[in-house]
C-alpha cells in the first residue's frame, strides 16, 4: 500500500483527530460523573478508556506531523516510522489503563461491593455507544484512504469503547440481580482494553520489525519485468522496507552476459521508473549475470 499524503488527506487525518479528542473528552467527563454518582467502577474504567482515546489522538496528531518531516541528513528515508511509534505507544497506554481497572474490578468482587445504577447511566452509556461507534466508522474511512497504521489504530480505539459500552449497559439493565456484577464488568472493560492494546502494538510491530512482500506485489512487479521482453529475467529475492509515507522495494533480475552496462542500465531504470509510476514504490534492482562459471555461483 503507498502511504503518500497529500494536503487534502492530511487535512483529513487533523480533522478526524480534533473531532476524537473534543467528543472523547465530553463523553470521558459525562461516564466519570455517572460512575461517581452510581459508584460504578465499570462506568469509571470506561470513562478512562474514553479519556485514553483524547490522549491517544493528541499522539497520533503530534507523530503524523512529526512523520511528515522530510528526510534529512539524520534520517535519509524521512520520519514515517514515527508514527508507528506512536501506535505502540497508544498500545501501551491502553494496556496501562487495562492493568489498573482489572486490578480494581478483582478488589471489588473480593469485598463484595454491589453497585446500583440509575437512569443517568443507562443515558450517558447509550449516549457513548453510539458515538464511539460513529467516531470509528470515520476513522476506519480515513485509515483505509490514507493507508495510515495510527489512524486504523484510533479507529480500533473507538471501536473498543463503543463495545465496552454495550457490555456495560448490559450489565445496568441485570445489575439489581447480581450484587457482583460491576466488578465483572470492569474485569471484561480492561480484557477489551487489553486487546484492543495488543493488537495495536502487534500492527505496528510487523511493521517495525519487517515484512514480505505480498503475493500481489510481487506479481505485479513480475509482470511489469516481463514486459521487456527479455527471456529468463527471473526476477527474485525481494525484499519490502516500509517506511510508513513511502515504501522501497528491492530485488534481483539476471540479464544477457554479452550485454553491455549501459543497455543493462537503461533497462533497469525504465523498470523501475515504471514500478514508481504503477505502484507507488521506489525500487533498487540488482542485476545477475544469466550464467556463471565455477568461480562465480549465484547464491540466494
Amino acid at each position: 500500500m503507498n502511504y503518500r499524503f497529500n494536503s487534502g488527506i492530511t487535512r483529513l487525518v487533523n480533522v478526524e483527530g480534533w473531532l476524537s479528542i473534543l467528543i472523547n473528552f465530553l463523553l470521558s467527563a459525562l461516564k466519570y460523573w455517572a460512575g461517581i454518582v452510581t459508584g460504578s467502577l465499570a462506568l469509571i474504567a470506561d470513562a478512562w478508556h474514553t479519556l485514553s482515546d483524547s490522549i491517544s489522538s493528541v499522539i497520533l496528531l503530534l507523530g503524523m506531523k512529526y512523520s511528515q518531516k522530510p528526510a534529512d541528513k539524520a534520517h535519509p528515508f524521512g520520519h514515517g516510522r514515527s508514527e508507528l511509534v506512536v501506535s505502540l505507544l497508544i498500545g501501551a497506554l491502553l494496556a496501562f489503563v487495562a492493568f489498573y481497572f482489572a486490578s480494581e474490578g478483582i478488589v471489588k468482587l473480593r469485598d463484595r461491593v454491589g453497585t446500583n445504577y440509575g437512569t443517568a447511566a443507562i443515558v450517558v452509556t447509550a449516549i457513548s455507544i453510539l458515538a464511539k461507534e460513529g467516531l470509528a466508522q470515520v476513522a476506519f474511512f480515513i485509515g483505509k484512504r490514507t493507508g495510515s497504521i495510527s489512524v486504523s489504530a484510533d479507529g480500533w480505539h473507538h471501536r473498543s469503547d463503543a463495545l465496552s459500552s454495550v457490555i456495560v449497559l448490559v450489565g445496568i439493565f441485570i445489575a439489581k440481580y447480581y450484587w457482583w456484577i460491576d466488578g465483572v464488568l470492569s474485569i471484561l472493560v480492561a480484557l477489551l482494553i487489553l486487546y484492543s492494546g495488543i493488537k495495536v502494538i502487534i500492527d505496528s510491530a510487523v511493521l517495525i520489525l519487517g515484512e514480505a512482500p505480498s503475493d500481489e506485489l510481487v506479481r505485479k512487479v513480475m509482470e511489469i519485468v516481463s514486459r521487456q521482453g527479455y527471456e529468463r529475467m527471473e526476477p527474485h529475492h525481494f525484499h519490502i522496507h516500509n517506511y510508513v509515507m513511502h515504501q522501497e522495494l528491492t530485488f534481483h533480475v539476471r540479464l544477457p552476459n554479452q550485454m553491455t552496462i549501459e543497455q543493462a542500465h537503461r533497462i533497469i531504470s525504465l523498470i523501475e521508473e515504471t514500478i514508481h509510476s504503477e505502484l507507488g514504490i521506489d525500487a533498487t534492482i540488482h542485476i545477475e549475470p544469466q550464467t556463471t562459471d565455477k568461480h562465480c555461483k549465484h547464491i540466494d
